[in-house]
Order: structure tokens, then sequence, then C-alpha cells
């Protein structure tokens, strides 16, 4: 839908629609991290009924709030709790801290809320790396409590890491961790390989898109289509890649098992994409957030794997839920949300097939979304990338070779799937707009553009 940032009073309007179904058959799932460094969060009970609204059936909390504890309690939604970095010293010097670090954050809770993970400290080794040493500890210490407790089946526990552990990730096949970590990472992964603990990576093309500058296209960040000639392959494996987030996926097995570790799966603790940014982050907008979360999910839910692991999906939590306004750094690092802190939607998501699950309304007949013919042709090309992709438009008639494919007439094919877009979505909030190149009509686009 276009490059240009959307102000955040007309970012709410975009779509009131967010529906995240945050599990499928195959068990594989997206969730969504719950962050609190804003200056207004809203009280637990409605987050609660905002991810009931929602469905969303996973979170990841990033500290152990007993409020949100509570307010999660005979809910069902499965629950990640973390030990924030400031609490990591305490609780890997000392046994009985983390003992008590569980009575108190976790036992007290069991069984009326589900929780199910522990996440010990954030990215320890690449931004704290003076509590590098007690990281395994704390682990090991937490562990002992939830043996004591009888609560290690229910509970694992893990540590999230960021792609920065791995000093060159492409191409994936060479890829290995950082060697000043060996040793503590060594331990860690014998830690999840005795355990049953998954390797936790947050795991955000938008950062390896940025820091790449331009040596990756936007598109290949975005889980876009390439060209198929311009598509991106580990020379070492011939294995091509079609996305950012899988090459990481798999650089990151590379690196464990570079370690000699097979078995252990990756939970993708943390992955998104800023909406809005500052006058040097163009690649931080409304359409890219949308398009990646969006294609994110589809490509978590339909049990793809990656390339060097077909048959290993990766559980992933959407990075964030609200978007937090007390985050130091550049503009982009407080626009994360998918929903502002007064539970307005920021940007649609949705999981459902809108082609088998919104039906035509009524009142629709006799209206029809067609494509503004003065708007920019690369305007209306970025409009049907989205369409086609995110939208969930179906876009098969317009296919070469289709009866609706005009090779040399992009405002017949746009307002063919803009139309078709807009008559599945309108009930569920879907708009005719288009970044402004398309506009409501009452003429039949088929009528003029197609003989069908």
């Amino acid at each position: 839908m276009g490059d240009k940032n959307m102000s955040p009073k007309r970012a709410q309007g975009v779509v009131m629609l967010l529906m995240l179904m945050v599990f499928n058959v195959s068990g594989a799932f997206v969730g969504i991290t719950i962050g609190t460094d804003m200056s207004k969060l809203p009280s637990a009970t409605d987050i609660v009924s905002i991810l009931q609204d929602k469905k969303i059936q996973h979170v990841r909390l990033l500290d152990s709030d007993h409020q949100m504890l509570t307010a999660l309690a005979n809910t069902g939604i499965e629950v990640m709790v973390g030990v924030p970095n400031d609490q990591l010293l305490r609780v890997g010097q000392s046994r009985s801290t983390a003992a008590d670090w569980i009575n108190k954050n976790v036992a007290a809770y069991l069984p009326a809320t589900n929780i199910t993970y522990i996440a010990v400290g954030n990215e320890v080794l690449t931004t704290i790396p003076n509590a590098a040493l007690v990281l395994v500890p704390a682990l090991q210490f937490l562990q002992s409590a939830l043996l004591a407790a009888n609560l290690n089946t229910q509970v694992k526990i893990s540590s999230p890491h960021s792609m920065d552990m791995i000093s060159k990730a492409f191409p994936p096949s060479t890829a290995t961790f950082n060697s000043t970590w060996s040793s503590i990472m060594f331990q860690y992964l014998q830690f999840l390989n005795n355990t049953g603990s998954s390797f936790m990576l947050n795991a955000q093309p938008y950062y390896g898109y940025v820091k790449g500058q331009g040596v990756f296209p936007l598109e290949y960040a975005l889980f876009r289509s390439l060209n198929p000639n311009s598509r991106i392959a580990d020379p070492n494996t011939n294995l091509f890649y079609t996305n950012m987030f899988d090459a990481m996926i798999d650089a990151t097995y590379n690196s464990i098992q570079a370690m000699n570790f097979t078995g252990i799966p990756i939970l993708v603790t943390a992955s998104g994409w800023p909406w809005l940014g500052g006058q040097n982050e163009k690649a931080a907008n409304v359409d890219n957030a949308l398009a990646y979360n969006s294609n994110l999910i589809h490509h978590v839910l339909n049990n793809s794997g990656t390339p060097s692991q077909p048959n290993n999906q990766s559980n992933t939590y959407i990075f964030e839920l609200f978007n937090e306004d007390r985050q130091p750094g550049p503009v982009s690092e407080q626009n994360w949300g998918i929903m502002f802190p007064n539970a307005t939607t920021v940007y649609s998501l949705s999981f459902e097939d809108v082609v088998t699950t919104i039906p035509e309304s009524p009142a629709l007949r006799g209206t029809f979304c067609v494509a503004n013919s003065t708007a920019p042709h690369s305007a209306l090309k970025h409009s049907l990338d989205w369409a086609c992709g995110p939208g969930s438009a179906n876009c098969s008639a317009v296919q070469p070779g289709q009866p609706c494919y005009k090779s040399d007439d992009i405002v017949a094919v746009a307002s063919y799937v803009f139309n078709d877009y807009y008559h599945r979505t309108q009930g569920s909030g879907g708009t005719c707009n288009f970044n402004g190149t398309a506009m409501i009509t009452s003429t039949d686009p088929s009528k003029i553009h197609f003989s069908l």
C-alpha cells in the first residue's frame, strides 16, 4: 500500500479489526509480546479482555507482573513469564533467591494461570555482557526450584538471544556463534538439551534490512515475492531463501549444529516491524509493518518450515501488542506495537481466510472499488503488491494467461483486484483507499475493462 508513513491519527482508522487466531491444528502458533515501557499501560483486566477478544492464545510477558498473572487465571492462555535483566544477577548468584522467585512468580499462580515458559533475561550476552557468567547458573538454579516444586514438566526455561550472537549470518550454512561466548553457549545448549527446552531467538529482519544498507531487497525482509532471477541462494547448499526470517532461523540452527548439538528446537521470542520511524527510518511505516506481520503469521501457520529445516516450524511471538513510548533510542523503538495504549488498533492483522469466512455484504451490491486512473503507476503497483499479498485478495484471474490479465493496463488489473479485496473484507473493516490509489464507484469495472 505504498511506502509513505501514516500519521498516528490516520493509522488508528486504517482498519479496526485485529484477529489473532494464534494456533492451528499442527500446533504451530503465533503469540504476542506485551512490553510495559509506556506512560499509560491499560489495566491487566483490560489487556486480558483484548487478548480474549482477539483470540490470542499465547502471550509473552517481559516480567512476572502479578496483576497480569492474576488476570490471566482461568483463561487457558499460555503464558511466558520473564526474569528481567535487572533481576538476573540476584537469581544467578543465589539458589535460594531463585527458589523464592519460582515460588512467588510461578508456583503461586499455577495451575489457574497456564504458565508454560520462563524467559531468563533478554539478550544478556550482547546487551549486558558483565552478567554473562551468571546466565547459566540462573537457568540451573531456577530449574532446580522447578524440580523441587514438581513443576519441571509443566514449565520450561530458556533465555532469548539476538542475532548479534552470530557474527556472520549469511550464508546460513556457515553461520557460527561469536567465539567470545563459546564456553557459555556450550553450557546454555547443554542445559536446553538436558531439559528439553527451546533455543529462544529474537529474529528481527527489520534490523537485518537496515544494517544491510541495501545488500538485501526490502521484499526479502517483508516475505514479499522476489523476482526468480533475484532469489537469494546459499552457495554451499544451493538452498534458495525467499525471506530473511527463514535465513535467520537457519543461521541459528547451523550455529547450534556447529557446537555439536542437534534436536534443539528454535522458539522465536520476538519478531515484528516498527510502523513509524524518524526522518532517516524510511522502512519503518504502517505498510511495511502490516506486510511483515501478516506475512509472518501466514508463514508460521502454514507449517512450511525453513529451507534447511522443512519439518521444523518455529513458534513465534510478534513484537509487540502496545507501542512503548518510553523506550529510548530512535523514533522506531517506540512504535513496534499493533495497538495504541488506548486499545485502538494501529493496523489490522487477521489469520482468517476472508475468501471463505466473510460473505459479501448485501449493502455493497452495485458498489465497486476501482483504481484511481490518475494515480502514479508505481503507487498502483505498491497497492497491488499489498492486496495480492497481505491483503489476501484473489488475484488468480489477473495472472498471465488468465482472462483478466492485461499486461498493458495496470489500472484495469488494479481495479479488478481492489474490488475483489473490498467486497471480501468490507464487512470486517476493509476499506477502499489503498493510500489514495482507489475510489468507490457505482460503475462495474468489468463492464469497462473486461469482456467477461
